[in-house]
């Protein structure tokens, strides 16, 4: 039978360590590669293609879960983690297992049958069920990432003009151009910052610093006209409620 290929991503050197000498001794795994950071396993997932990643929920540049939203291919899942919160969480939105570190050989042999049985029986995790899951958990947002190409771009929230719904994705109007990226604007209303941003429309959110002036259309119907010259609808509801803000 073949051996099941596993990539490694973690930005601590010890941890990935760890976890090569315990793969040492799993005589159906086979180790492809190791990432320092959460951009190096975007590029490798979807590469190399592993069967299983064991992956640290926080790193530097992106986190575990923000590279998660970014893969094309999408592996089982052993997050490991130093933090007992985040190893709670991603042991309740499906991920495989988790290990908490440091973690013994016996806990990762454990976790380690787990994700060969799943491979083995192609019963793989739902990601958008496990994502969904971290993203209800979340309070606030103060960054999106997307990728574009092969470029990933962390757009912080200030940058932000306006978000504009399109189908099953928003496109992102931002100081850095503008992205789509696959989420709901029901989201992005919930986890952006209510002081800062506002939804005039169902299809828009906008940047109250960066609107210039709101002006009459049509007969009760307003326009907000952005400060980069965008035009942007205002619903009934909207309007009353910026007008306000906008005091």
């Amino acid at each position: 039978m073949d051996k099941i290929n596993v990539l490694i991503i973690d930005d601590e050197k010890l941890a990935r360590d760890i976890v090569k000498k315990y793969l040492e001794k799993q005589n159906d795994l086979k180790l492809i590669g190791e990432c320092t950071n959460g951009f190096e396993g975007v590029k490798s997932i979807n590469e190399l293609k592993p069967e299983i990643i064991f992956l640290d929920i926080q790193m530097p540049k992106i986190t575990g879960f923000e590279m998660l939203e970014l893969l094309d291919h999408q592996p089982e899942i052993i997050f490991t983690t130093a933090f007992d919160q985040y190893a709670i969480k991603a042991f309740e939105v499906n991920a495989t297992d988790y290990l908490l570190k440091p973690f013994s050989l016996e806990r990762f042999t454990e976790a380690a049958n787990k994700a060969i049985e799943k491979v083995r029986n192609n019963k793989s995790n739902d990601y958008s069920t496990l994502l969904s899951s971290v993203n209800q958990n979340l309070e606030s947002i103060n960054r999106i990432v997307v990728k574009t190409n092969n470029k990933i771009v962390i757009i912080p929230t200030e940058k932000i003009k306006y978000l504009e719904a399109q189908d099953d994705y928003v496109m992102i109007h931002s100081e850095l151009g503008k992205h789509l990226k696959k989420q709901t604007m029901k989201f992005y209303e919930e986890h952006l910052d209510g002081n800062t941003f506002f939804r005039v429309h169902r299809s828009f959110i906008v940047n109250l610093a960066e609107i210039k002036q709101m002006d009459l259309f049509e007969k009760d119907t307003y326009k907000i006209l952005m400060k980069d010259g965008s035009s942007i609808p205002v619903s009934r509801s909207g309007y009353s409620k910026i007008k306000e803000l906008l005091k």
